[in-house]
C-alpha cells in the first residue's frame, strides 16, 4: 500500500482493523512506515494550518502557511509536506498527492511559519478524454511530517 493509491470501496478503518483485511498476509494491513516518515534527534509539531483563501480562482493561487516548532532539546531538521485530494474529480483520483515540500531547519525550542504555495498546476490531471486539466470542485490540503499524521484544510476551485 502506498501513500498516493486510489479510493477503495473497502477501505482500512484504524478504529476496526480487523473489519476488511487479508487472511492471506500475516502482516498489518498498512505500511510498517507512513510515506514521508523520517527519524530525528527532535521532536517536532505542526499547528495553526490555514490557507490563504477558501476560494481560488482559475490561474490564481493561494498560500498554505503552519507553524512548525522544535519540541526538542536538541536543533534538528524537519520536512513539512504539502498533499493534495481532489473530492469532487471525473475520473477516480488518489486519496493524496504529495504536491510541496519544504525542509527546515530550526534550533531547540524555536518556531517558523511555513509557507507553501498551491496553484491551478497543482490540481491538474489527464480526465477521461485525456484532457490535462484542473476541474472546478472542492479540494482538501493536508500538511504534515509524514502522510499520515496530517492537519486538513479544504478550498474550492471556480
Amino acid at each position: 500500500m502506498y501513500y498516493n493509491h486510489l479510493n477503495t470501496g473497502r477501505p482500512f478503518n484504524k478504529e476496526n482493523p480487523g473489519k476488511y483485511t487479508s487472511r492471506y498476509f500475516d502482516s498489518p494491513n498498512g505500511p510498517l512506515y507512513p510515506f514521508g516518515y523520517g527519524l530525528s534527534y527532535s521532536r517536532f509539531t505542526l499547528s495553526d494550518f490555514t490557507l490563504s483563501s477558501p476560494t481560488m480562482a482559475r490561474n490564481g493561487k493561494i498560500t498554505a502557511s503552519v507553524t512548525l516548532k522544535n519540541n526538542g532539546d536538541y536543533d534538528g531538521a524537519a520536512v513539512v509536506q504539502l498533499y493534495l485530494q481532489d473530492e469532487t474529480a471525473s475520473v477516480s483520483r488518489p486519496v493524496k498527492e504529495l504536491r510541496n515540500f519544504r525542509k527546515v531547519t530550526l534550533k531547540a525550542g524555536q518556531a517558523t511559519t511555513v509557507e507553501m504555495p498551491i496553484d491551478e498546476n497543482d490540481l491538474k490531471f489527464y480526465n477521461a478524454s485525456l484532457k490535462w486539466g484542473a476541474e472546478p470542485g472542492k479540494f482538501n490540503a493536508f500538511v504534515g511530517l509524514d502522510s499520515a499524521q496530517t492537519l486538513q484544510q479544504s478550498f474550492t476551485l471556480k
